[in-house]
């Protein structure tokens, strides 16, 4: 009789484990950080897109500077003016 005691809170502990292993992935990442090839396809393929992913983010927020900055230029502010202006005939020249 109590050997079953034992057994039924040792089957509830290992119950509990796999459904925490389960929701944590776990069993996944065992497999992944086992396998070498998809190791180095997956930080291949995340390195790529966050260098894309960054060129465009640049890009997007540069050209937005850019639009803002010739706006202030027009609004003939006297002493930011004249900065601004240079600043976007130097950006203008170097495209």
């Amino acid at each position: 009789m109590f050997g079953k005691k034992k057994i039924n809170i040792l089957n509830k502990s290992v119950d509990e484990l796999t459904k925490i292993l389960q929701e944590g992935n776990l069993v996944e990442l065992s497999y992944i950080l086992g396998n070498r090839k998809e190791i180095i396809k997956r930080n291949l393929i995340a390195g790529i897109f966050r260098g894309v992913g960054i060129g465009i983010g640049v890009t997007i927020i540069t050209a937005v500077l850019v639009i803002l900055l010739q706006k202030i230029v027009t609004l003939n502010i006297p002493v930011i003016g004249e900065y601004i202006a240079d600043i976007v005939e130097i950006v203008e020249r170097s495209r």
